[in-house]
């Protein structure tokens, strides 16, 4: 288990006040898309966009922007396009509406669902790194400061890799530059104003849009938000870890009251601890494969596991890590989570999150697992924290409060119990823009995604005509495992990083 994990957590990793904004006018004229049967997906078009890699200096080159479109299935009731991304960074939204990502079906009724591979992601053009600094061996969680060194080394060669070849398109990886994509596409569209889905770090660029172009806004809906208001790495991570730790509470109540939970009636805090003490000594092995579980590794497993919620199997697969024997085949984590490369890309061009040194990495480290004496650690803030440790390029969209003047209202989704985007970050997101917040009292990340009529509905009408839940307005909890839960909803994309 491993080895499945390190490739969750790798691929979370391998998937300002605004300084360097511009005038926030409206992309130029754009022609129309040569919209074009998909080869690889019946039913779906594919066509492209070409935007300039560098806004301020459109003359530097181009890079291509992949699109796929399912049609309106009501041509008459038809309102116009809803823009679609999955977060990541590196979710490529044109794949995911390719594979089947959809919003309601009373959505797709009355909008063409219109996904994008963001810049250097999937069919656009790609941000490339060197496939041989992308595996070399390094230290996730340094011991000491000479390791510390070995990580930011590893991460400077990373980046300096895919900056060679990828070119210019290296250093503007940034959301601000993907807003103002979204905008060409939005004219190439034929659309005056934009209405949008967005999930995790898909809501950081529509938050974006919004201040940039608040005047263009029909209808935003940005689900499990990113707060780009935090300040330092120790924030970050603290809120990251702390997320983990709350939805662990839940399963642990879960698999109290589920008599179908694996460790039903044992004390699943004092196991896992027992666990991550285990992994610490580096003692605990995975019974199925015999490879070594790191503490970080551990933390990934229980990162995968609450997207979903998947409860029962990673309660299977604690189980089968305390007794020393393999879990069912049902039960094993599966390896469905794409490898990409642009992660550091992106992520380390829009937050500026020092980490200085071993010593004031492992105050970070220690500080989180005190306030998280479970999961010890959020494994996905923890690869964004340090994966910039010693990244070449300056952050060039650092973080800022959100300001949006000028838009219609924005509608913001957000899980109680989210392990990727905490709650408290949809919280300030909607505090800061004035936005309209719908709480989902449930878990996993993804509100929309999670078979709640409420959450769905109330969603629905925002987009089809702009009407808002009423502010505080929150949805019960759809329980995992129950029959309303087994309905089929609308299909999330896949989870990959925020």
């Amino acid at each position: 288990m491993a080895g499945v994990s390190r490739r969750l957590v790798t691929a979370a990793a391998a998937t300002a006040v605004l300084g360097s904004l511009l005038a926030a006018a409206p992309a130029s004229a754009a022609p129309s898309i040569d919209w074009k049967p998909c080869a690889d997906a019946p039913g779906v078009d594919c066509g492209t966009v070409t935007v300039p890699i560098d806004w301020a200096h459109p003359d530097r080159g181009t890079a291509s922007i992949a699109l796929a479109r399912r049609k309106a299935t009501d041509p008459q009731a038809r309102i116009g396009s809803v823009l679609m991304d999955p977060g990541g960074p590196g979710g490529p939204g044109a794949g995911e509406v390719k594979g089947g990502w959809s919003l309601s079906p009373e959505i797709t009724k009355r909008f063409d669902t219109v996904g994008f591979d963001p810049r250097g992601v999937g069919d656009s053009t790609q941000i490339k790194c060197g496939l041989d600094e992308v595996i070399a061996d390094h230290p996730e969680v340094p011991r000491n400061q000479a390791e510390f060194d070995q990580l930011a080394a590893y991460n400077r060669k990373l980046g300096d890799s895919c900056n060679k070849l990828s070119g210019p398109l290296g250093q503007f990886g940034d959301t601000v530059s993907v807003a103002r994509d979204m905008d060409a596409i939005r004219a190439a569209l034929g659309e005056k104003k934009l209405t949008y889905y967005g999930v995790s770090y898909g809501t950081l660029m529509g938050q974006q849009y919004a201040e940039l172009f608040p005047d263009k806004v029909r209808a935003l809906v940005l689900d499990s938000n990113m707060d780009h208001s935090q300040v330092t790495a120790f924030e970050f991570l603290n809120s990251e870890t702390q997320s983990v730790q709350a939805e662990f509470g839940e399963f642990v109540a879960w698999c109290g009251r589920t008599p179908g939970c694996a460790l039903h009636g044992r004390d699943v805090s004092k196991l896992t601890r027992d666990l991550q003490d285990k992994a610490a000594r580096g003692e605990l092995k995975d019974p199925q494969s015999g490879e070594a579980v790191t503490p970080l590794s551990l933390a990934g497993i229980f990162q995968g596991s609450f997207y979903g919620p998947s409860w029962d199997r990673l309660a299977s697969v604690l189980k089968s890590f305390a007794d020393g024997t393999p879990p069912a085949a049902s039960a094993q984590l599966k390896e469905d989570i794409p490898v990409n490369n642009v992660f550091q890309s992106v992520f380390c061009d829009d937050w500026k999150l020092p980490v200085h040194n071993y010593a004031e990495l492992e105050a970070y480290r220690r500080t989180a697992a005190a306030l998280a004496p479970d999961v010890k650690v959020n494994s996905l803030g923890w690869q964004a924290v340090t994966g910039c440790i010693g990244w070449p390029n300056k952050a060039s969209n650092p973080q800022h409060p959100l300001q949006v003047h000028g838009a219609p209202p924005l509608l913001m989704l957000s899980s109680k119990y989210d392990p990727a985007t905490p709650y408290a970050w949809s919280q300030a997101a909607a505090r800061q823009s004035g936005s309209t917040l719908l709480t989902y009292d449930g878990w996993g990340h993804g509100a929309y995604g999670k078979n709640s009529q409420c959450v769905i509905k109330a969603t629905d009408d925002y987009l089809i005509s702009g009407k808002l839940p009423p502010r505080g307005t929150h949805c019960a909890a759809v329980e995992p495992g129950t029959p309303e839960a087994r309905v089929a909803g609308p299909k999330p994309p896949a989870a990959i990083g925020f």
